[in-house]
């Protein structure tokens, strides 16, 4: 609810001259009695380690442009433990700081978003890398509908000495590309820094990383879960402070990256497997007859033994796609999927069984004429180039059939929650 014509900051008012009929409310802004906490409209939420160069800016610039805009609101500060006073200046300016014991970007934003009050949060660093006035027009874009506006700071410009060039050029860029390309996500800077939500949009996403992968898992699970995500072109700036960001690329970078792997089966362990197993069979039914060449390179049995290990492996990690599918879903760290329900129903513990006793009992077929092959000769030497090609498939088929009977009882323990 916008109040064009009472909002006052706390900033301008001094708590020992408060009026009759006004409250002060830390960090958001003047209503009267009358007014309720969660009429508010917005949160900006900052988290903040030791940011008393830059925090006082940031602070004024948001409860400027609220003001400006008529934008009944807050400022929040998630302390994360800061040991330079950064907390005393945030209270002088009016802000509301809420100590956050638990270290971490994502915990900080966590605990700084959970105490929010207003219908819209707007979450941005406390460095002064991100310009505050463009909240108005992230509240604009939520008024409009969207569940989550996001920042671009490649649409809106990167100011010289904002963005180290491997960021810039290699880092996000290339998490940008892959996360667009796992999860076909609308947005095109995944780490923008400054970003507006509905809080019950939020709420409903469940978000659980504690580190800078939090930026990641908030745009993918509102991907997964169907939000309405659009973007806005913002402006990075250098950052005010003088010492090191708390940003560690490489490590920053591989856990953006690992949970993206961990977050998408289907690249991590659906697509390798099933490359893997086609390559595995073709190569098989290619040596099967006898020995290939490709120019003076000759292809026999120990490459047979090597594609089957291939295959095996293929379906090891289609089987580990299913498992950790079906366990994000039950953990609700991926939305329902229609097509696993059909499969769930369709292929029950039962028809798993017997489509492992099948296989197995395929596989024992072929070890048993392998056996009366070597009856045949009085149990003596055999042509390993003649009888590997029986052995191979034979013994990959029985270890195929007995992986899918023990996998169809995982999956039912799995599927029991669904079931309660």
């Amino acid at each position: 609810m916008v109040r064009a014509n009472s909002i006052l900051t706390v900033a301008n008012l001094e708590a020992n001259n408060q009026s009759a009929g006004e409250t002060v409310l830390s960090g958001q802004t003047v209503l009267e009695k009358s007014d309720k906490l969660d009429s508010l409209e917005l949160s900006v939420v900052m988290p903040c380690l030791n940011e008393a160069e830059t925090l006082a800016v940031c602070i004024e610039k948001a409860l400027r442009a609220m003001s400006t805009a008529g934008i009944s609101g807050e400022v929040i500060i998630a302390d994360n433990g800061s040991i330079d006073g950064s907390q005393e200046i945030a209270r002088k300016l009016g802000a509301r700081v809420v100590d956050i014991p638990r270290k971490g970007y994502g915990s900080a934003l966590q605990g700084g978003i959970a105490a929010a009050r207003g219908e819209y949060v707007i979450m941005g660093d406390s460095d002064d890398s991100y310009d505050f006035g463009d909240i108005p027009r992230f509240v604009e874009k939520l008024r409009e509908g969207h569940d989550l506006v996001m920042g671009n700071r490649f649409r809106g410009g990167i100011m010289p000495g904002a963005m180290p060039w491997k960021h810039r050029w290699i880092g996000n860029p290339i998490l940008t590309g892959i996360g667009r390309l796992f999860f076909h996500c609308p947005s095109g800077d995944f780490h923008c820094g400054l970003r507006g939500f509905r809080k019950d949009a939020y709420q409903r996403l469940g978000l659980r990383t504690s580190g800078m992968e939090f930026a990641s898992e908030m745009v993918i699970k509102s991907t997964l879960m169907g939000l309405d995500i659009a973007e806005i072109p913002t402006i990075l700036h250098p950052d005010g402070r003088s010492r090191p960001p708390h940003l560690r690329s490489w490590r920053d970078g591989w856990r953006h990256l690992k949970f993206m792997l961990l977050f998408s089966p289907r690249w991590l362990f659906m697509i390798p497997g099933i490359s893997l197993m086609l390559v595995g069979i073709a190569v098989m039914l290619w040596l099967s007859q006898g020995p290939r060449f490709v120019g003076h390179i000759g292809f026999d049995i120990h490459t047979l033994h090597v594609a089957a290990f291939v295959t095996l492996l293929g379906y090891q990690m289609l089987v580990f796609a299913l498992f950790t599918k079906v366990f994000a879903i039950t953990e609700r760290l991926h939305p329902p999927s229609r097509w696993l329900a059909w499969f769930g129903k369709s292929v029950t513990t039962e028809v798993g069984i017997v489509a492992g006793l099948a296989v197995g009992a395929s596989g024992l077929g072929l070890l048993v004429a392998a056996l009366m092959q070597w009856q045949t000769v009085g149990y003596g030497e055999l042509d390993p180039t003649q009888t590997m090609r029986q052995v191979i498939p034979a013994v990959l088929l029985m270890t195929l059939g007995v992986e899918t009977i023990f996998a169809s009882f995982f999956m039912s323990v799995l599927g029991m929650r669904n079931e309660k």
